[in-house]
């Protein structure tokens, strides 16, 4: 019997190869429209709470910080390795960086560092939650694996 072939793409990719990839990086692709429509806005309403303008970036940021990092990750299970969290922030920055390149031509928007410097920190905060979350995810699967032996090894001695 001859041993069965994946249906490859146009490009030479396997499939399940090309949808990995949009469930991977479609998110973030789809984030970034998003944080390009709020930036075409040229009267931005307030923000809920109070919340202040580099709040705003912070937590928006954090958002496309998460879901590089997952991305850059291959999964939100999976161990985000330093250079990863590192180019994920460096990543979510320079789409920041356009960001503000893209506000100077919405009237009567300005371009400002000090919001860069809030998307930078916020996408910093989103790659540590999925730096955290990986972390208490093999944690909780250790923890689950022992305790499944302890009992295990209870059950034969009874």
């Amino acid at each position: 019997m001859p041993p069965t072939v994946e249906p490859r793409s146009p490009l030479g990719r396997p499939e399940s190869d090309r949808r990995r990839l949009a469930l991977l990086w479609g998110p973030v692709v789809l984030y970034c429209a998003f944080l390009f429509a709020c930036s075409s806005v040229s009267q931005v309403p307030p923000l809920p709470g109070g919340m202040s303008d580099k709040a705003g970036h912070g937590l928006l940021y954090s958002g496309l910080g998460f879901l590089v990092a997952r991305a850059l990750a291959g999964g939100a299970g999976r161990p985000l390795s330093r250079s990863a969290a590192a180019l994920a922030i460096l990543l979510a920055g320079l789409y920041g960086l356009t960001d503000e390149i893209h506000q100077w031509f919405v009237p009567p928007r300005q371009v400002d560092m000090r919001d860069l410097l809030a998307d930078v920190v916020g996408a910093a905060a989103g790659t540590a939650g999925l730096w955290l979350c990986g972390i208490i995810r093999r944690g909780t699967s250790a923890f689950l694996k022992t305790r499944s032996a302890e009992t295990s090894g209870k059950q034969g001695r009874a």
